[in-house]
């Protein structure tokens, strides 16, 4: 995903949402004449983010407490900025694209990176996992958010007056012929990230106790001999006119 997330040397980059750091040590070692900025809501995330960022003795990075939607920077700032999985978790998503605009310099880029749950597809087929899936799909929505953002990224960019649009699907394939993936993606990434939600789903009675456990069940045997497993991410670049 981030084989072309590279900048001009001497950039000021917003990194927006940081979280923990997860894309924060790889864009920022693979563009070290550049500066960043990156912000996060949560003081225990930028804690965490920071401390990963001196193991890997990266030294350009700054961090700060911020909101995506009233950022603490004057108009037209920053050379580019950066987004990656935080769309998805916001109900102001319109909102929060303007105000990253009103702090991008004119001619700079906008780089989006969002996933897509309907893009979930795989094999042996199950049901049960389709509906654990919606689960959080469902989830996400009641909280304003909306995990199958990455298909919605152009319209947001265009109706927010962006320029140069471009937007390019990132599919994650994988079967046993790619054994770091099985577990790297398949277990610890997709499925750890839907076990994550479903104590809460099944709170709210989204979902039943047994069609979370087939659903778990079944999306690990897509990691076994012959199963396989497809999500597309979608990465968008724009330009403020």
């Amino acid at each position: 995903m981030h084989w072309d997330s590279k900048w001009k040397e001497g950039s000021l980059i917003l990194e927006a949402g940081c979280g923990v750091g997860a894309q924060t040590k790889i864009i920022a070692k693979n563009n070290l004449d550049s500066t960043f900025v990156s912000v996060d809501l949560s003081i225990t995330s930028l804690e965490k983010a920071e401390a990963s960022i001196k193991e890997y003795d990266i030294k350009n990075v700054e961090f700060k407490v911020a909101d995506l939607l009233n950022l603490p920077f004057k108009d037209d700032y920053f050379d580019h900025i950066f987004v990656c999985f935080v769309l998805e978790h916001i109900s102001h998503s319109k909102e929060a694209i303007q105000e990253l605009k009103r702090v991008l310099k004119p001619k700079g880029t906008l780089m989006i990176i969002e996933g897509d749950h309907g893009s979930a597809y795989f094999y042996p087929d199950s049901l049960s996992a389709q509906k654990l899936i919606q689960a959080q799909v469902t989830l996400q929505q009641q909280k304003g958010g909306n995990a199958n953002i990455g298909r919605a990224l152009y319209p947001l960019l265009l109706d927010s007056g962006f320029k140069n649009i471009t937007i390019s699907p990132r599919q994650v394939y994988v079967d046993d012929s790619k054994p770091e993936l099985l577990d790297g993606f398949i277990k610890n990434t997709f499925t750890a990230m839907v076990k994550g939600v479903t104590e809460e789903a099944l709170a709210k009675k989204i979902i039943s106790k047994e069609e979370i456990n087939r659903g778990i069940n079944d999306l690990y045997k897509t990691a076994e001999g012959g199963g396989t497993f497809c999500y597309t991410f979608f990465k968008g670049i724009a330009i403020k006119d």
